[in-house]
């Protein structure tokens, strides 16, 4: 028997449920410790997904002295969690890497890379500006060199970054990482990953 579309013509289609997002950028180190944990940590699942910060990370300190501060703190949580030790990267423009990640997010291979690029950053110290440095963590995910370089060339990935980056925005997100999930709570940064609990 076929499906009659007559039966189902005035049905209100149901909305998509909504999930838990993870929401990152690579100028932020504090993003990169969230990220290397935020899976294990989490007692639920939560997508993956690039945005664009409102600002570059050292842009919010005041002076030189707050920023070394914070880097000293950003080492010694690292190394409590054995992570590689950090080698700080020059202050670069996140713009080419949250393309692409954008378009790993498309194929299904967003935390594979997001992994690859902040490992790229700051435990190699390497300028995710660069785009030699971005098909290096691409790479690292199977992702081919030629499909990377024309997605991030693409208008479209651009305003699907745009469009998240606009969601997140009209979540109340401020800041990267955040954690928002579909109660409309916030998990902002790192350290909020260990006062979460299960729904």
């Amino acid at each position: 028997m076929g499906f009659d579309v007559t039966q189902h013509a005035g049905a209100e289609p149901t909305p998509p449920e909504e999930r838990a997002a993870f929401y990152f950028d690579f100028s932020s180190p504090d993003a990169y410790l969230a990220a290397e944990r935020v899976i294990q940590t989490l007692p639920f699942a939560a997508e993956w997904i690039p945005i664009r910060a409102s600002r570059a990370w050292d842009d919010g300190f005041r002076c030189a002295q707050e920023r070394d501060i914070a880097r000293l703190e950003i080492e010694r949580v690292a190394a409590a969690r054995t992570l590689q030790n950090l080698r700080w990267p020059p202050p670069f423009d996140s713009e080419l890497a949250l393309r692409a990640a954008t378009y790993a997010k498309q194929i299904g291979r967003v935390v594979a890379f997001g992994l690859a690029a902040f490992r790229q950053a700051y435990a190699g110290g390497a300028d995710l500006g660069d785009t030699d440095v971005v098909l290096i963590a691409a790479s690292a995910c199977e992702m081919h060199p030629r499909a990377v370089l024309q997605a991030i060339e693409r208008d479209a990935v651009g305003r699907v970054l745009d469009e998240a980056t606009a969601l997140a925005v009209a979540r109340g997100v401020v800041s990267c990482p955040t954690v928002w999930t579909p109660q409309e709570t916030l998990l902002e940064g790192d350290a909020a990953l260990d006062t979460v609990s299960a729904p």
